[in-house]
């Protein structure tokens, strides 16, 4: 066979073999002379007579933009996992991005599961736990000279009111220092 069978062509050029039979039939392919068609002069004989405004063009898929905040929470979530992140400009396979999907839903159902089974507290609950732990440890630290400096005082000879006024001034400003410290929870 010289040329191409039917199904071959018609796989070439993307129609169906019945499309190319009823070509054949109007003599709009050319044929070698054991009946195989010829590709080359049979496409460039169907461009010449085919009407542009009559043919399907293919449907051209309407892709909608992709922010670049998601295809950043992507390669993070992938490099998380230690699995390969595309390079920049590179684009995210659609793979990657559904890997990167099954990653982060499996993480929202385990910290669901934590909070039912209560191992985990909400961010406003455990500022206020730590806002009033913190008050009371100041409250206790700021109440202890006055409880100890008297008998610190006796144990070494001192004046009372001059030892209390001495571990006050050293707490208060150890208390500020520590005042300074901001806890941060993100």
């Amino acid at each position: 066979m010289l040329g191409m069978s039917e199904r071959q062509y018609a796989a070439h050029v993307g129609l169906s073999r019945g499309a190319i039979q009823k070509a054949k039939t109007a003599d709009r392919l050319v044929l070698y002379p054991d009946g195989s068609i010829n590709a080359a002069a049979s496409d460039a004989r169907r461009t010449e007579a085919t009407d542009p405004s009559k043919t399907r063009k293919p449907p051209t898929p309407k892709l909608k933009p992709v922010p670049e905040a998601a295809v950043a929470a992507v390669g993070d979530t992938l490099r998380e996992q230690g699995l390969v992140v595309p390079a920049v400009g590179g684009g995210t396979t659609f793979l990657q991005a559904k890997i990167a999907n099954e990653v982060l839903k499996a993480r929202e159902r385990r910290i669901r599961l934590q909070k039912l089974k209560g191992e985990l507290i909400e961010r406003a609950r455990a500022l206020a736990l730590v806002f009033r732990l913190a008050r009371e440890v100041r409250d206790a630290w700021v109440n202890w000279p006055a409880r100890s400096s008297a008998l610190m005082a006796a144990k070494l000879g001192v004046e009372p009111a001059a030892m209390q006024k001495a571990l006050e001034r050293h707490v208060r400003a150890r208390l500020d220092e520590l005042a300074e410290v901001r806890p941060d929870f993100r």
